[in-house]
């Protein structure tokens, strides 16, 4: 059962007032970071330690990423790092890490990738290290990392969040914590950070303020316990109350809540709230071999005082209420095996774990836990008792077998009985004194004589001094030195006292020392009307437990004071005669609430024989906060004897003798059967909860088939998922690459170019491009059109639309408004897939090229303008002796046209005219020597103009714009034939 088994201590290592804030994240977490840590502001008082699931291997980049969203200081922790407010702190790839006396540690991880939980081990560490000052938050990620490291923080009196599954890229790792029930806030990202620095302001302040008003703040406390066992049938009204205003206070803290009444207010309104607050009160710490010194005394005790007492096969039977998640049942276990082992005993071992929690004991029932408690148990108990599977570590079923676990309220329940061990640490110091009196109670009576108690460290058997025998001071463990309690001591337990659906607090107890008028006299009066109504003799009223707590006449001949410190027990006080008849009708009445009578019980006293009519009586009232009960005394004469008949028998005294003796045959008959009815009420009830237990059993079966399944299912999804991911990996370094490519490109080229999309919105722009339109970073996104340019092209956007839309390509010479010249390309853009999704836009700069084509029609109209002026006739032709061009002189000389002999074979102008071979041959000579001809002379008639002398000079030249070498004729001293 967990009564609320925290350490309810401050931050003893740290006493500074830092809020240390662990950020446990994974698949899809850096947007979530992105989001939390740009809503912090720069003076927040806070550290942020973020622990991520990263590729081993590959360099982070996290530092550069997260600092463009946050004013603090981002930095990557190395080893030994003190953890400096308003800093943000990342682990670095492959390191485990923990955290001491608020120095980050880092630690080269055990487990391979894959399996390791490294946000549960910072978690844990942080709890352990800074208690109240710690807090967990779980953002976006796979699996079912940082779940139990937010169970730590959350024990210690941390905060734990998780990240709103809905906004969460991937909702794994927030939906398993929130399934723990150990989520105080489920929040987006960007709502974190108020809340946290809202938590951190009020911190402290809310419960001294309860505290404060502590009249006003009990009243509204046990309204709060009646919501409570309304809704889960607990009661919680026994715990000290020290304990209790600890946890409602950080409820309260939480939700910003400073009134108890306006909590109970929203625990009205938020029936899930209670809940949260049912949980709060049964958070609990524990762990494997818990102050290792006190198993091993512990362990030396057990094998001295009761392994050593053992006969052959006989049962060894223990005990462990509260015993929360196993941890505890499970070292009792292994040291009862390794007892057993050291001393050759064969015992039959029945260990029996109980808790309140039913949450707690289904973990408990698994036995499996995680690598966490390594650190707890040694290497050599780990490899004997447990079987490692992964990142798990399970119980043997050697040590599981002698294990049972049940739901079990050790204030409300029958205890376990017979029991030769009994274990239950850190849990009375969670009660009111008189709670504690009552467990030792029924804990005494569940001992055998010799049993023993094995306590926490600070915890003690209070009152029972007289019952138990010190055998370990330290570490207190006791052996019981008395017999069994009263069957009747644990029956019933007055619980709080108050109707189920009111609000209304009673009195949550009965006092018989209360003086001021209330429900308890008022109880005792309507008592009182009944005993004078049904019973005259002298009688007395008693609760379940024997105490007497009002008297009627005088009793003297029937009870007495017992030796000793007073008690106002009835059974103590009892005299002898009477006592076990007394014991057996209580008993009867409290078990069977009616009403048992013995008629005729002799009283052995120094006044001589007398015999009393015993009645027990339940009180049956609807206003009693108890069960009461009325026993009444009255004389009475043996059933043998007749006030009118005096005999003289000399066997009188044989036949009183034997009526006596049949009187208390008939009392151990009713006793007998009483027990008898008990037992087989008790062996259904066995019954039962064996049927329920195979059932559970069953379906523990089934689920881990079921599980097994899904383990061999997502194995191998982890292993498709690890390809894909280094699939992912390799592809981002090479686009990495080809990015880093491309922006050298275009900056060596230093062409202007410009990326749209589909609706000509800019996609993308290189720098040079900003020469040409203004344009800045932000600009993207934004269209085109709205940009300013220096391009005289008005019908650019219509261009590019058309490209878009006819996928075809365009291209234009255009200037601007500062005389310079661009060539424009537009050209569609291409996807992969072959889709078309924008258009690209570049602008290669041809001014220099336009102003060398401008100096070069220059140069040649002049050179033609020269030519023309030439008198002369100039021919010139090309490396097949072709005309190219000829001047104004010569068309006219010879009667040509242009048109007559551009591109002509000079062998072929004018039908032949010019086929005269020994200028032919001297020509080709020309071309292939290189050989400048010069007065060449001959003679021919021509067709139009009749015989001519000519002297010819020929040279060759080169025309770079055609990339052609080129024959320049010219004639001179042209005669005419006389």
């Amino acid at each position: 059962m967990t009564e609320n088994r925290d350490n309810e201590h401050k931050t003893s290592n740290n006493s500074s007032n830092i809020l240390y804030v662990g950020l446990g994240a994974s698949a899809g977490g850096l947007d979530a970071l992105e989001k939390l840590l740009s809503n912090i502001p720069e003076k927040s008082g806070m550290a942020f330690i973020i622990v991520q699931h990263m590729d081993p291997t590959h360099k982070s980049g996290l530092v550069d990423i997260l600092s463009r969203y946050t004013k603090l200081k981002v930095q990557e922790v190395e080893d030994g790092v003190e953890v400096i407010e308003d800093h943000v702190y990342i682990i670095p790839p492959n390191k485990d890490m923990g955290i001491l006396y608020g120095k980050l540690q880092l630690m080269e991880p055990l487990e391979p990738h894959g399996l390791r939980m490294p946000i549960n081990y910072f978690f844990t560490t942080l709890a352990q290290d800074q208690e109240v000052n710690s807090v967990g938050v779980i953002l976006s990620g796979f699996g079912s990392d940082g779940s139990i490291g937010l169970k730590a923080i959350k024990a210690k009196g941390g905060i734990s969040i998780a990240q709103d599954p809905a906004t969460a890229a991937s909702d794994g790792m927030p939906n398993s914590a929130i399934n723990t029930g150990h989520v105080d806030l489920i929040l987006a990202p960007e709502e974190i950070p108020s809340k946290l620095l809202s938590y951190k302001n009020s911190s402290g302040k809310i419960i001294k303020k309860i505290l404060s008003t502590e009249d006003e703040a009990e009243q509204a406390l046990m309204k709060i316990f009646i919501l409570i066992r309304n809704r889960t049938g607990h009661d919680f009204s026994q715990y000290k109350k020290s304990t209790i205003y600890r946890r409602v206070g950080r409820r309260m803290n939480i939700h910003q809540i400073e009134e108890m009444y306006q909590y109970l207010r929203y625990l009205q309104k938020n029936p899930n709230e209670i809940d949260q607050l049912f949980r709060e009160f049964l958070i609990n710490v524990t762990s494997f071999f818990r102050d290792p010194e006190a198993f091993e005394s512990f362990k030396k005790v057990v094998s001295k005082y009761i392994i050593d007492k053992k006969s052959e096969l006989d049962t060894l039977r223990i005990w462990v209420p509260g015993c929360s998640s196993g941890e505890e049942v499970y070292s009792i276990a292994i040291v009862i095996q390794e007892i057993l082992e050291e001393t050759n005993e064969h015992l039959e071992v029945q260990i029996f774990g109980t808790d309140l929690d039913l949450n707690s004991i289904k973990i408990a029932r698994s036995g499996t836990y995680s690598d966490i408690i390594i650190k707890d148990i040694s290497p050599e108990r780990l490899k004997k008792f447990f079987y490692k599977n992964e990142n798990l570590y399970t119980i043997k079923n050697n040590v599981r077998d002698t294990v049972v676990f049940a739901n079990h309220n050790v204030l409300k329940d029958p205890p376990f009985t017979n029991l030769d061990i009994l274990t239950c640490r850190n849990l009375l110091i969670y009660l009111e004194t008189e709670a504690q009196e009552k467990v030792l109670s029924k804990f005494k009576y569940s001992l055998k004589k010799d049993g023993l108690l094995f306590l926490g460290p600070s915890e003690n058997i209070g009152e029972f001094i007289d019952t138990f025998t010190v055998l370990d001071k330290k570490w207190k463990i006791y052996r019981s030195i008395k017999s069994n309690g009263s069957r009747f001591d644990f029956v019933k337990n007055p619980i709080f006292s108050v109707e189920k659906n009111s609000l209304n607090i009673g009195s949550s107890k009965f006092d018989p020392q209360e003086t001021k008028p209330g429900a308890s006299m008022n109880i005792i009066n309507t008592a009182k009307n009944n005993l004078v109504d049904i019973f005259a003799p002298p009688s007395a009223i008693i609760n379940n437990l024997g105490e007497i707590l009002y008297i009627h006449g005088r009793l003297g001949k029937y009870l007495e004071p017992s030796p000793g410190k007073a008690r106002m027990n009835i059974l103590e006080m009892a005299k002898n005669g009477i006592k076990l008849g007394l014991s057996s009708a209580i008993g009867n009445a409290v078990s069977n609430n009616k009403e048992t009578v013995f008629e005729s019980l002799k009283i052995d006293d120094e006044l001589g024989e007398n015999y009393v009519k015993l009645t027990v009586r339940p009180i049956n009232e609807p206003d009693t906060v108890q069960d009461l009960f009325i026993v009444s005394f009255e004389p009475a004469i043996p059933e043998d004897k007749n006030e009118d008949k005096i005999t003289l028998d000399p066997l009188s005294k044989s036949s009183e003798h034997i009526k006596a003796l049949e009187n208390k045959l008939k009392l151990t008959t009713e006793r007998l059967n009483s027990t008898i009815e008990e037992m087989t009420t008790s062996n259904e009830e066995l019954k039962s909860a064996n049927e329920e237990l195979q059932s559970m059993n069953e379906e523990s079966q089934s689920t881990n088939e079921e599980l097994e399944t899904s383990k061999e299912e997502l194995q191998s999804i982890n292993e498709e998922l690890t390809t894909v991911n280094n699939e992912l990996q390799m592809k981002i370094e090479e686009l990495s690459t080809v990015n880093d490519d491309m922006t050298n490109l275009f900056n060596s080229t230093e062409i202007a170019t410009i990326f749209v999309d589909n609706d000509i919105n800019i996609r993308k722009f290189t720098e040079e491009s900003t020469k040409l339109i203004k344009l800045i970073e932000y600009d993207v996104g934004r269209p085109l059109s709205d940009i300013t340019s220096q391009i005289n092209y008005p019908e650019l956007i219509e261009d590019i639309s058309q490209v878009i839309k006819k996928v075809a390509f365009r291209e234009k010479e255009v200037n601007t408004s500062k005389g310079e010249w661009y060539k424009v390309r537009i050209m569609p853009y291409k996807t992969s897939k072959n889709v078309i999704d924008g258009a690209t836009i570049t602008f290669v700069d041809i001014s220099n090229i336009k102003n060398i084509q401008e100096k070069m029609q220059s140069a040649l109209n002049y050179a033609e303008d020269i030519i023309n002026t030439v008198q002369e006739p100039l021919l010139i032709l090309d490396h097949k002796l072709a005309v190219t061009s000829a001047n104004q002189a010569f068309y006219e000389t010879f009667k040509l046209n242009k048109s007559d002999i551009e591109n002509m074979k000079l062998d072929k102008i004018n039908d032949g005219d010019w086929n005269i071979q020994s200028l032919l041959k001297q020509l080709e000579l020309t071309l292939k020597e290189n050989i400048e001809l010069k007065d060449f002379e001959f003679q021919n008639n021509f067709k139009d103009v009749g015989h001519k002398k000519i002297v010819l000079n020929a040279r060759k030249i080169y025309r770079g714009d055609i990339d052609t070498e080129l024959i320049l004729l010219s004639m001179q001293n042209i005669l005419k034939d006389k």
